[in-house]
């Protein structure tokens, strides 16, 4: 049995208390203190020079610099960053990361400004080959038994303590070859949630496991997967043509509507097998 190891969903420091009031057919308003998640400016500068900021959970900040640096193609590994700064100001998060020099100059050619969106995934990109990286297709190393998609998904709902608290997160959890749980990250911003899932499975040196996550799977998804390594990508939602041409190309395997009892294998359903 696999020991779960690391998750920001058991921690509901990203969660504030606020007064509400509820209504409810058939009941009079009331006043209540509800939970509300964190969602906060993160500013991310490389080599002392601003790059962008992004909109998050403040929580696995480390992981999200790491996973975001190599989703974006600024790094190729983890350890192309030699020093990271985290520092809290009243209005925002300041992410300041020291990369190999042969990244910073790659850097340099790359211009891009994001004003504070939501995990937004290109949103500021000014030309549109720069939308979608060059990246190599996967080899076909990992099989996924859609017999153990049920437990899985059973797993992660009681993983996800944040969404649970406030209806507002998203998560993305690695799978191992047995389908139980290695991680679980969650984040307001889709996108977030797999860029620190992405950072982690670079740390920890994860493979031949598969990647979950509570959203549609849109082309950015199928980009991170693609820079951690993933073969196997597993969404609650439906799926884009662009993730679906995108997969295709990569050689992912891409499931989507994964829920109870059921899922659509949109590109390379050759790594799946068993029963639902």
């Amino acid at each position: 049995m696999t020991t779960f190891d690391v998750t920001s969903t058991d921690d509901i420091s990203d969660a504030c208390q606020r007064p509400i009031v509820r209504y409810r057919k058939g009941e009079s308003d009331f006043n209540e203190m509800d939970f509300i998640i964190e969602e906060t400016p993160v500013a991310l500068a490389f080599n002392g020079v601003a790059y962008t900021v992004m909109m998050c959970t403040p929580h696995d900040l480390e992981q999200f610099a790491i996973g975001f640096s190599l989703s974006e193609g600024i790094i190729d590994h983890h350890r192309d960053i030699h020093d990271m700064t985290i520092s809290h100001h009243d209005n925002g998060i300041n992410l300041d990361i020291e990369i190999a020099n042969r990244c910073a100059e790659r850097l340099k050619q790359k211009r891009r400004s994001l004003a504070g969106l939501t995990g937004c995934g290109i949103c500021g990109e000014e030309k549109l080959e720069t939308v979608c990286r060059m990246l190599m297709p996967l080899p076909t190393s990992t099989e996924f038994d859609l017999s153990h998609l049920e437990q899985a998904l059973c797993q992660l709902l009681d993983h996800q303590a944040l969404n649970q608290l406030t209806g507002a997160a998203h998560a993305a959890a690695y799978l191992d070859k047995d389908g139980q749980l290695l991680a679980v990250f969650e984040d307001v911003g889709r996108h977030i949630a797999l860029d620190k899932l992405v950072g982690y499975i670079h740390q920890k040196r994860l493979s031949g496991g598969a990647v979950l996550v509570t959203s549609r799977a849109s082309f950015e998804m199928v980009q991170k997967a693609a820079s951690a390594g993933v073969e196997v990508l597993l969404a609650v939602s439906s799926a884009t043509k662009m993730a679906v041409d995108l997969a295709d190309r990569l050689n992912i395997t891409l499931l989507g509507h994964c829920r109870r009892g059921r899922a659509d294998a949109y590109a390379h359903p050759e790594r799946v097998f068993g029963m639902i």
